[in-house]
């Protein structure tokens, strides 16, 4: 896990690569990489690699990146977890390494198989790696897009880094703001890729791979669909076993593959856990074949205590359960407060999540572990979010109002004033917006709705963001190929879009802001690919999490399995209602300043006018 950064001069009347500013994108990302530093400059001037190290496979020197082999060379950022299995297979072709690394398997997998080598990796990966022969870059994401890469490309030089403040950093890249961008963070508390708050700046999607030569930028190629796989499962559900018995083996047997691979370190992997199924069953999985004692953290918070949102007393209670190394931090208000200005340091773009990431990714830095397993992944994979249910009610209401209904309700003054009385702002959106799964996906986790977003950045600046912005149409392009069924059509959506663009963004940015690895076993294609038939026909909420639950060979209790879902909290209103933080600007806007508005929407607010730069 590291950061990444290049620049690449690819048209002849580029300037050739200045090495002060490549040094800069780096070491705006020496969080990311504590333990090492490097760069590269190709001879013809043109090419420039460099790399912020944190060590987890082969600690030793000869780990640093940029790394070379024969005419290539990368920069790499993540862990191959099958990278022994691939390494073998390479040495029995006559291939010989220097380093015990993923990297250098990554570059001879390259030699063997070109582009190819992507349907072979199994991990979380963002790399660039430059083929000296052909003199061109080739730069890509893993399937789920759980590690970032940001390109700035200007038509004669791409520069890229794992974050989109490095590429700023390097005083090259223009700042003006992209008001698509900044219309998608108000629309869904995150920008959704491939966007960025900045016009020059643009994400590499998740699952993609991109050439650039001296023709020019090549265009994204995908080589792995997370709704492509889930439609896969869906036509294969109808072959998988009726016993309840070999269905729970065949769920076991995936998992268990799962987190045996995330637990390939030459460090500590620790844990998150949390009162949740998901991270407590990771937990007893890890008690069950990792080689040393787990140790585990867990967050809780004063303001918390013995509430429903209060993690600590199951965490305590499972840790002692599967005999891990427990330690659980409280914090106070105070704390909270402190920690503010640290958080949107970090944040490197907008999001109203993540915090909670970052105060526990700090507290297990602070205990010493450089790995920690987390259970995100586990509500999108395995169907336990109220969007599973809501989404298609909310398409089947819509559709039975029809045509003449919905035009009744066309945004507009009526539509406008029934947003600002009704229960839900949302609720004019119904007829309008609800008839598709796009769509209702999108009110279901819609922050503000379109006709709110004037109020919030100025009509112009909304109209200019919403002409290249349509959240509809961009929530139903994660539907394309369009799994069959709700369940598989919803967990592609919730994959695809909230996962993606929050929740693994957040836990990147968070985490290695401490220099911490967050490694996420239910974010995982194999097992996406094993799973998804085997709950694709039984997709009730409790259904997966139940298959979860009894996983371990010691199961969790039942009263947890049952237990409600509360996720992760934190009492961010704390953040904003601190007369000192000069997060207070919402008040003067309407639409926040009523007594009953969630706190979502006044921090996105503070985030793009007061927190984040």
């Amino acid at each position: 896990m590291c950061g990444i950064a290049g620049i690449f001069a690819y048209r002849d009347a580029a300037p050739r690569v200045d090495v002060a500013e490549l040094e800069r994108i780096r070491d705006a990302m020496a969080a990311r990489g504590p333990d090492g530093k490097g760069a590269y400059v190709a001879p013809s001037g043109r090419l420039g690699l460099a790399h912020r190290r944190l060590s987890i496979l082969d600690l030793s020197d000869a780990g640093l990146q940029p790394m070379h082999a024969g005419e290539a060379s990368i920069v790499f950022n993540g862990e191959i977890y099958n990278y022994r299995a691939l390494r073998a297979e390479l040495e029995a072709k006559g291939r010989r390494f220097r380093t015990g690394t993923d990297t250098e398997v990554l570059l001879h997998l390259y030699a063997e198989h070109g582009v190819g080598m992507l349907k072979r990796l199994r991990g979380m990966y963002a790399f660039a790696l430059w083929d000296a022969a052909r003199e061109a870059l080739f730069c890509a994401r893993d399937p789920y897009g759980i590690k970032p890469l940001y390109l700035a490309d200007d038509g004669r030089t791409v520069r890229f880094a794992s974050q989109v403040k490095a590429l700023l950093a390097g005083g090259n890249v223009a700042r003006e703001r992209d008001p698509a961008g900044v219309a998608g963070f108000y629309l869904f508390g995150s920008v959704p890729e491939p966007l960025t708050r900045y016009r020059a700046i643009a994400a590499l999607r998740a699952g993609t791979y991109r050439w650039f030569d001296a023709r020019g930028a090549g265009p994204e190629v995908e080589h792995h669909s997370v709704p492509g796989a889930l439609l896969a499962a869906s036509q294969r559900a109808h072959e998988l076993p009726d016993d309840p018995r070999e269905v729970a083996e065949r769920f076991r047997a995936a998992l268990v593959d799962t987190v045996a691979h995330h637990l390939v370190a030459d460090v500590p992997v620790g844990a998150f856990l949390s009162s949740g199924v998901d991270s407590c069953a990771l937990v007893a999985l890890m008690s069950e074949h990792a080689a040393a004692e787990v140790r585990t953290v867990t967050l809780a918070f004063e303001a918390l205590r013995s509430g429903p949102w209060d993690e600590a007393p199951f965490a305590e209670a499972m840790a002692a359960r599967y005999g891990t190394r427990h330690v659980t931090v409280t914090l106070g208000d105070g704390d909270l407060r402190a920690a503010r200005d640290a958080v949107f340091a970090a944040m490197d773009q907008p999001s109203i999540d993540g915090i909670n990431t970052f105060l526990v990714s700090r507290v297990a830095r602070e205990l010493g572990l450089k790995v920690a397993v987390s259970g995100l992944g586990g509500d999108e994979l395995l169907g336990s979010y109220p969007s599973f249910r809501d989404v298609p009610r909310l398409v089947r209401a819509a559709r039975a109002l029809g045509p003449a209904g919905a035009r009744l309700w066309q945004p507009g003054p009526v539509a406008s004033l029934l947003a600002r009385t009704a229960i839900s702002p949302k609720a004019a959106g119904v007829p309008t917006l609800g008839g598709t799964f796009g769509g209702a996906y999108f009110l279901r986790r819609g922050l503000f709705m379109l006709w709110e977003l004037g109020e919030l950045m100025g009509e112009e600046a909304a109209r200019a963001g919403l002409a290249r912005l349509d959240p509809v149409a961009h929530a139903s392009a994660a539907l394309e190929p369009e799994p069959r069924g709700d369940y598989a059509r919803v967990a592609a959506l919730e994959a695809s879009l909230y996962m993606r663009n929050q929740l693994l963004r957040d836990a990147d940015w968070a985490s290695m802001a401490h220099g911490l690895e967050v490694r996420v076993p239910l974010v995982d294609a194999v097992l996406l690919e094993r799973v998804a038939p085997l709950i694709a026909r039984n997709p009730g909420p409790q259904a997966g999490k139940e298959l979860l639950g009894r996983a371990p060979r010691r199961p969790l209790p039942d009263e947890l399995i049952a237990r409600k879902k509360t996720g992760f909290f934190v009492p961010v209103a704390s953040f904003l209602d601190d007369p000192s933080s000069g997060l207070d600007g919402y008040k003067g806007v309407p639409l926040l300043a009523r007594e009953r508005c969630h706190w979502a929407r006044r921090l996105a607010y503070a985030l793009e006018h007061d927190g984040v730069a």
